[in-house]
């Protein structure tokens, strides 16, 4: 198993995630290791939207990953 520094997911997310929010939740999620209850609450976004943005852009950056 391969693994990637927090910079280097960082470069990942900021180079290919356009939108400021998005961008954010992920880096907070991938980098700072927050729960999605700590995103909703951050971002104020239901548990429920904090998790769709995870799951559909963190897939994104896996396979850029792999």
């Amino acid at each position: 198993m391969i693994e990637y520094t927090n910079s280097q997911i960082s470069h990942l997310i900021n180079e290919h995630i356009h939108h400021k929010r998005n961008r954010e939740v992920l880096l907070s999620r991938f980098v700072d290791g927050l729960t999605f209850d700590q995103l909703a609450e951050k971002y104020e976004l239901s548990v429920r939207q904090a998790k769709n943005i995870v799951y559909r852009h963190g897939d994104d950056i896996l396979k850029r990953i792999h």
